[in-house]
């Protein structure tokens, strides 16, 4: 194993330092001067860009086209939904003067009091009444309707406790905006994003999720319903991957937003707005990684194939170099992304636990042997079992064995997910339990009291009314009462 991992936490030791040695030892990310953000390193931005390429084909696939909204926004506008300004008022970070100048002393520079702002500008941190204020010059008719926008951005959120990918204070991410004539048309929308996401989670990025929709203390500030996929983790906790909104005409109200509809009549406008962030990344690494380091799908990962020699002397290097050309070019051909590693500055030991480490699907390695036998050494991450194959066979083979890793590593975590998926009807048994973490389907009352005793009680709150499960009426576990479902209940990030 490569020296830098020496220092990595184990899993069952401590889960939470795991999670941070990862990102620092695989490169993905690094602590900025900046409280709270972070620097994405080349290796974890292109697992960023090859998300970022599938989801936006997805999007546009539904009609949804990109477009760029600005980054600073009126604190007027803030104020104009009452529920999104308090949800979000705690968050803002605020720009009230726009120069510096230097001190008399020369021992720095301070604000230049006389260059106060008029208004006050909010950094985003989410974009729908700077879009909902541009809507209100975009719509005018029934025809101008469906409006389906959404933008690739940065924004930011004033964290307390911050952690790369997962909660960090500025973070990129897409959100979505839409508008439409009905409200059927809207709430339509927002379940149609939420399933792009289950299927971007699940057949990219291999993470199981459950689809459901969020009690009202949990939607989003401003919405009439939330949607949300939500996916368990190894240590048992829910990570909240995606969100979709469906709005109402609140924001249609709080900026006139109106069309003449096909009778000539003034309505507002219905909305949704639909993100993920970058927060996926942290999905990732801790849905699928080991001891090891990362555990990449290969759909995501930046080098899907890494080839090594082992080489005694130039000759030697070169006979390799020739016969795995024309390899890299076919698998190049086929869409697979690969590296050949033939530099003479780390030992192949070295190099064989730094790909490890950061999750390469698939290592191939050509030695002197392997030229005589006409064979080559194949190793799979997600098992860690090597093999050889006969040369002429690989291309196919690595083909193949792509797509089996794929699918590998999503039953594995779907394996893991359902089996930490509990029904539970007694709550003192259920305090007991959510320690170990894991999903709890219980019976809900449906009321916030209960749901506030539950997060102060347990640190665990309600994820969502789950899609996809048989509900049946019952008895809520802590309160009693009357309950129409049963709702997932667990600790989160």
């Amino acid at each position: 194993m490569a020296k830098e991992l020496k220092d990595v936490a184990k899993r069952a030791d401590n889960y939470s330092q795991w999670y941070n040695d990862l990102v620092t030892k695989a490169d993905l990310a690094e602590q900025s001067a900046v409280r709270g953000c972070m620097v994405i390193k080349p290796y974890g931005y292109a697992i960023w860009e090859k998300m970022q390429r599938q989801l936006d084909d997805m999007f546009k696939a539904t009609g949804v086209q990109n477009a760029y909204f600005p980054l600073l926004i009126p604190k007027s506008f803030l104020s104009r939904e009452a529920e999104h300004v308090e949800g979000f008022a705690k968050e803002c970070a605020v720009v009230t003067h726009y120069r510096l100048k230097s001190n008399s002393d020369k021992s720095g520079v301070v604000v230049d009091p006389e260059a106060k702002l008029e208004e006050e500008l909010i950094v985003r941190p989410t974009s729908e009444t700077i879009i909902w204020n541009t809507y209100k010059n975009w719509i005018h008719s029934w025809r101008d309707l469906p409006l389906l926008c959404n933008q690739w951005c940065n924004v930011m959120r004033w964290e307390m406790r911050t952690r790369p990918f997962l909660r960090t204070s500025e973070f990129l991410w897409q959100e979505g905006h839409t508008a439409h004539a009905t409200r059927e048309e809207a709430e339509q929308k927002a379940q149609e994003m939420l399933k792009v996401y289950a299927d971007f989670a699940e057949q990219w990025m291999a993470v199981p999720v459950v689809q459901g929709v969020k009690s009202a203390t949990e939607r989003f500030a401003g919405a009439l319903d939330t949607y949300t996929i939500e996916a368990m983790m190894q240590d048992g906790k829910a990570l909240q991957s995606g969100t979709s909104h469906f709005l109402g005409q609140n924001f249609a109200k709080a900026f006139e937003v109106t069309f003449l509809n096909k009778e000539n009549q003034q309505e507002y406008v219905w909305a949704t707005s639909w993100g993920v962030s970058t927060r996926l990344i942290g999905a990732l690494i801790m849905t699928h990684s080991d001891d090891n380091g990362l555990v990449l799908p290969p759909r995501l990962a930046p080098i899907q194939v890494v080839i090594v020699p082992i080489s005694k002397g130039a000759d030697q290097l070169a006979q390799i170099t020739e016969k795995v050309n024309p390899i890299m070019s076919q698998l190049r051909s086929l869409g697979i992304s690969v590296k050949y590693d033939d530099s003479d500055n780390k030992r192949p030991g070295f190099k064989f636990a730094d790909y490890e480490l950061k999750g390469v699907p698939v290592r191939l390695v050509l030695g002197g042997k392997d030229l005589e036998n006409g064979t080559i050494e194949v190793m799979r991450r997600d098992t860690l079992e090597k093999y050889t194959v006969a040369i002429d066979t690989v291309v196919e083979h690595v083909k193949t064995l792509l797509d089996d890793i794929q699918q590998n590593i999503f039953k594995k975590a779907l394996a893991y997910r359902d089996a930490h998926i509990y029904e539970c009807d007694n709550y003192e048994e259920f305090k007991e339990k959510i320690k170990d973490g894991g999903f709890f389907l219980c019976h809900w009352d449906g009321t916030e009291e209960t749901e506030a005793k539950i997060k102060e009680e347990t640190q665990a709150t309600i994820r969502c009314v789950p899609f996809g499960y048989e509900q049946t009426e019952g008895i809520d576990m802590v309160s009693g009462k009357p309950a129409k479902h049963r709702v997932i209940i667990a600790r989160s990030y």
